[in-house]
């Protein structure tokens, strides 16, 4: 599959879900939803800002954290990445770009 420079992040998840799911992976992603002040807002308790896009769970668990090509990583991303690695985990940024490695990783 060829991916789109341009391409947003939410059609990029959408493809990644896909593949996974695909592969025999099950995957769960937490999206904000609007508050009763209509603000957008995810339900979480305790350190949920920066938590991972998505955890992907078959054989083994896989955390993914979804970029556009040009998005950045967060300092508050950054801090659960580190805290994941630290605990052994499998942690992943994925780009459109990176298909070849999603490919690799969840194939």
């Amino acid at each position: 599959m060829t991916r789109k420079a341009t391409q947003k992040e939410y059609s990029f998840q959408r493809q990644v879900i896909a593949f996974a799911a695909l592969h025999g992976w099950r995957t769960a992603h937490f999206r904000p939803g609007m508050n009763r002040r209509g603000e957008w807002q995810t339900a979480v308790q305790g350190d949920g800002s920066g938590f991972p896009d998505l955890i992907l769970i078959r054989e083994r668990v896989v955390w993914a954290e979804l970029k556009s090509e040009t998005g950045v990583v967060s300092g508050e991303q950054r801090v659960w990445i580190d805290a994941l690695v630290r605990a052994g985990q499998e942690v992943y940024v994925w780009r459109p770009s990176d298909w070849a490695e999603i490919e690799e990783v969840l194939g």
